[in-house]
């Protein structure tokens, strides 16, 4: 039999999706606007264009950036031609990009203009990478002189050469965001991205009425294969902008009647914190997400309390799992506050020990494991850390949790976040959450920093709220009256924003190391 009339691939969706929805709005971006025929039609044509300039099944294309129409384009292109993806966080450094390029071994590299210079200087480090993309911006934008235009790209005539692609065969390969060493590979099939987007439809409740915003960067796996995969999938509308900021976001909500929008616990805190979120018409707003990050409790009420219509889903994971693992879902979130719920559909999850015997409900911390067909086949070119991973035949997370006795899972903290001081365990995410009960209180990192007598002190880094006041006697003060003294922050700075990356998740890291004199004393 012919193995391309079973087929199933990234590529094939959106040919599926086009063949029944095809005069339907699929995606704009700025001013471009294609149905999902004319979506399909330009992803044949770009990856004819590709198959020319000699990529092919296994050739590794990176992408390093920002947002566009043509971004969304080219991940479903280069589906087509069994080429493998290679998205980039574009906030990195030269140095840093040179390194995923050169262990990617990368042949091509999309750019967009306002990130050239980064990819020139990145290539230019020893790297394979051959040729330039150039991918137009969601603002009109020219096209820089030496590299291959993604709008000629789009004009080739005839199509694609066929390939003998199979579900198990290499889709991207997704470099973790490097906390703890250099960035690892995670390698991901087409068989484990359907199957995510399959629990993400079904869990996620991600359906052809939906008209969605995305915002959050399409280099990171939540926004790209949460989302977006999603939505052509099932044939929903998508609106993709490069801006995730109050001023942009919440006038795009009301202009193109966004029903669905995901951000993490960051972004969503910005909107309510803008004077023009009572202003703006968010009346068809009716599916809110979040992920990246654990969502304050109390910023959770507060959501609730001014977007009443809205139902909120806290979607759980990481890139090695392509990403979704867990979910809490609408009717279990002020029911279950702060719990990232239970496994979707296509996963199984445990809470175990360290011999991998389940912890007991109701308190015992253990590490999250999985089993599932969403999960990588491993690092590329790190068999070490592979098979650290899935030591004992489950995917190790990282993450710390307690479990309850009806399966839903909270969040503790990354193993890397736990704090020592003075020889007893202190949950970061914990004491923020005490934090948050002050209402003057915007967002709050907590950290910890070295110490001579605790080896390691809490230290809470806390934005206060425009108008309001706080310091920090009140801050440790409160603690020290709900929580035990060893938990309770030994220092607390007040800072105008905290460090993020362009996901939204909070780069504790850098703050440890801002901070670590100012703290300390050293």
């Amino acid at each position: 039999m012919d193995t391309a009339i079973r087929r199933q691939t990234i590529a094939d969706l959106l040919h599926r999706t086009a063949k029944r929805y095809p005069g339907k709005p699929g995606l704009a971006c700025g001013g471009t606007q294609w149905t999902f025929a004319q979506l399909d039609a330009v992803a044949d044509s770009v990856a004819a264009g590709l198959a020319g300039m000699g990529v092919g099944q296994g050739s590794r294309v990176a992408v390093l950036a920002r947002n566009s129409h043509a971004f969304a384009a080219l991940r479903f292109a280069l589906a087509r031609l069994g080429a493998v993806l290679v998205p980039i966080n574009f906030m990195l450094k030269a140095d840093e990009v040179a390194f995923i390029l050169r262990h990617a071994q990368a042949e091509l590299l999309a750019t967009d203009s306002g990130l050239a210079d980064l990819a020139r200087a990145a290539a230019a480090q020893g790297t394979a990478v051959r040729q330039f993309i150039w991918l137009p911006s969601e603002e009109a934008s020219q096209p820089v002189a030496g590299m291959t235009s993604f709008e000629d790209l789009a004009r080739t005539q005839g199509t694609p050469p066929p390939v003998s692609l199979g579900s198990m065969d290499l889709a991207q390969i997704v470099y973790t965001s490097g906390t703890e060493s250099m960035p690892k590979g995670a390698m991901l099939t087409h068989d484990a991205v359907i199957s995510q987007y399959a629990s993400c439809a079904v869990d996620a409740s991600i359906d052809r009425g939906d008209v969605m915003l995305h915002a959050l960067p399409l280099y990171h796996c939540a926004q790209l294969d949460v989302f977006l995969g999603p939505a052509v999938y099932v044939g929903a509308s998508s609106i993709v902008t490069a801006k995730p900021t109050p001023e942009n976001l919440l006038p795009l909500i009301a202009k193109h009647g966004i029903t669905s929008f995901f951000a993490p616990p960051t972004v969503w805190i910005a909107l309510l914190r803008s004077p023009l979120f009572d202003q703006t018409d968010l009346s068809s707003l009716r599916k809110g997400y979040y992920g990246a990050s654990i969502m304050p409790v109390e910023v959770l009420r507060e959501l609730a309390r001014r977007l009443p219509e809205v139902g909120f889903w806290n979607l759980y994971g990481q890139t090695e799992i392509a990403p979704l693992a867990t979910m809490l879902g609408p009717d279990d979130q002020l029911r279950k506050p702060g719990s990232c719920g239970r496994a979707v559909l296509n996963v199984e999850t445990r809470v175990v020990d360290d011999n991998l015997r389940d912890v007991k409900p109701g308190g015992e911390v253990g590490e999250i494991v999985h089993r599932s067909p969403h999960l990588m086949l491993g690092y590329f070119k790190d068999e070490e850390k592979t098979a650290a991973a899935f030591q004992g035949g489950w995917f190790h997370s990282g993450d710390l949790a307690t479990i309850d006795e009806e399966g839903f899972i909270t969040v503790v903290d990354r193993k890397k976040d736990m704090i020592k001081s003075g020889g007893e365990n202190v949950a970061s995410r914990e004491v923020e959450e005490m934090i948050y009960r002050l209402p003057a209180v915007s967002e709050v990192a907590v950290i910890g920093v070295p110490h001579p007598k605790w080896v390691e002190a809490v230290a809470a880094v806390i934005v206060v709220k425009a108008g309001q006041a706080l310091t920090e006697q009140e801050v440790m003060a409160h603690c020290q009256q709900h929580m035990a003294g060893f938990k309770a922050p030994k220092a607390v700075v007040f800072t105008d924003a905290l460090p993020k990356n362009p996901s939204g998740k909070l780069l504790k890291r850098d703050l440890r190391e801002r901070y670590k004199s100012q703290l300390t004393g050293e």
